[in-house]
């Protein structure tokens, strides 16, 4: 995974606008995303297609799953801990890779842009450190399901509420995918994004997801802010001497069968 120098900083307001107005970048993945293209450039097109409000939902959700994407990467290409698991587990983390970056192109055929955000800060002996990473990955799969309940609250359209529920209910399953492997590295609890230490017995321990009473995606920049801007991750106590670019790629889906197809898929 490879760490790049960034001086640059971002503030929250400025991580949702230019999520919505960065100019062109990272190349679109081939195969069956390309197939998606035209059905959301129909979706822009039209009147009363994605609206302003839906392309700063959508920019935001770009920049977390680009996130999303540089986390899973370095758990697979960095941390020691990764060797230990079983071959399963170890898929499992490698598919969650590829659904990430997918959710991430699926989300830039719609915007046209890449994210406003490629460079992250993470705290401190992330990817070296077996339960800063979970409580990591843990923290930032439930903000991405409350983000993603906001698209579901707020997109201007039944066809892209329901894919928003879609995409949530992928990264639940990531979510509990960090706590089954737990027990495996000998942690019997995580802390996530609400700061409590939650036991690992059992791994899906919620009824419902959280929504963590988010109304607005400015809840989810603020939770998010730490991990892609510079001085407030210096101030988060991240280590902001070890920064890591995303690097866009074309993903291989785990199953045909729970690909995106289309809208009613």
């Amino acid at each position: 995974m490879s760490s790049h120098s960034d001086a640059g900083v971002m503030d929250r307001r400025g991580f949702i606008a230019t999520g919505a107005a960065t100019g062109a970048g990272a190349a679109v993945g081939a195969g069956a995303l390309e197939a998606l293209l035209p059905s959301f450039a129909a979706a822009r097109g039209k009147k009363g297609g994605v609206t302003k409000g839906d392309l700063a939902i959508l920019g935001a959700a770009q920049i977390a799953e680009a996130l999303a994407v540089t986390t899973y990467t370095g758990i697979v290409d960095d941390a020691p801990f990764f060797a230990r698991l079983e071959a399963d587990d170890q898929q499992y983390f490698k598919a969650a890779r590829q659904e990430e970056m997918a959710h991430y192109l699926l989300e830039r055929s719609v915007t046209r842009k890449p994210a406003a955000a490629t460079t992250f800060y993470f705290p401190p002996r992330m990817f070296d450190d077996a339960q800063t990473t979970l409580n990591v990955l843990v923290t930032l799969e439930e903000a991405f399901i409350a983000a993603y309940l906001v698209g579901v609250r707020r997109f201007s359209s039944p066809d892209l509420r329901v894919t928003a529920a879609r995409i949530m209910g992928i990264e639940s399953d990531h979510r509990i995918l960090a706590r089954v492997v737990a027990p495996t590295l000998s942690i019997e609890h995580v802390t996530g994004i609400e700061g409590r230490a939650e036991s690992v017995d059992p791994p899906n321990n919620n009824t419902y997801e959280r929504t963590l009473r988010w109304a607005r995606i400015s809840k989810a920049v603020e939770a998010l802010t730490p991990f892609i801007d510079k001085r407030a991750a210096a101030r988060a106590g991240f280590d902001t001497s070890r920064p890591f670019r995303f690097e866009p790629f074309t993903p291989t889906l785990p199953s045909r069968l729970g690909d995106f197809h289309s809208f009613v898929a």
